[in-house]
């Protein structure tokens, strides 16, 4: 079971790197936004988790902050979209 959540981990790694290059390179402000709210989500599982050894105790966590960032983007691109400021 260690084994897999140490794969787990790495794979949640390579897909912040990913989040990441789109945070940092996105064509829009929204792109920008999603970026960086997909790599703070996977971080409170991730890294948290692996620090106090209980990965299962923080998917609870981070389920609930995924769900808060995911309104804040809908709230920030219904914000954008009204402003006509998404470049």
């Amino acid at each position: 079971m260690h084994y897999f959540f140490l794969y787990t981990g790495l794979f949640l790694c390579l897909l912040m790197v990913l989040s990441l290059y789109r945070a940092v390179f996105g064509p829009t402000v929204l792109d920008r936004l999603i970026g960086a709210n997909a790599i703070g989500s996977k971080t409170v599982l991730v890294l948290i988790g692996l620090i106090y050894k209980r990965v299962d105790m923080f998917v609870d966590i981070a389920m609930a902050y995924a769900m808060l960032n995911f309104i804040a983007v809908l709230a920030a691109s219904r914000y954008f979209q009204k402003k006509k400021g998404l470049l």
